[in-house]
């Protein structure tokens, strides 16, 4: 399986890392959280650690640690502006269920 970016994730990730010249890629992965169970997070990847795995998607680099591989594979990550807010949306085949305010899922 894989995970990857939309378009416009692409271009928002391309825009976060060239502002950031040392990063690697854009890092995905969970932590326990939320009403649900998880909440995503997304920061630049600094450095690529020994058990991270690696996917690329539209010129991106995501890197993910292997224990958050299981909550993520084959997810896709869009980004949308919608009003005031803006950021990340994720299309999780993994999610079981959400939370109402979207922030956290269970698996």
């Amino acid at each position: 399986m894989t995970i990857t970016l939309t378009e416009k994730a692409a271009a928002r990730a391309r825009d976060h890392l060239a502002q950031k010249g040392q990063a690697q890629g854009l890092r995905l992965g969970v932590r326990n959280t939320g009403c649900s169970g998880y909440m995503y997070t997304v920061a630049l990847a600094e450095a690529i650690e020994p058990d991270d795995q690696i996917f690329e998607s539209q010129g991106v680099k995501i890197v993910v640690s292997t224990k958050n591989l299981p909550y993520l594979e084959g997810m896709e990550v869009d980004y949308a502006k919608q009003g005031l807010n803006e950021g990340f949306r994720f299309n999780n085949p993994n999610a079981k269920a959400m939370c109402g305010c979207g922030e956290s899922f269970s698996v």
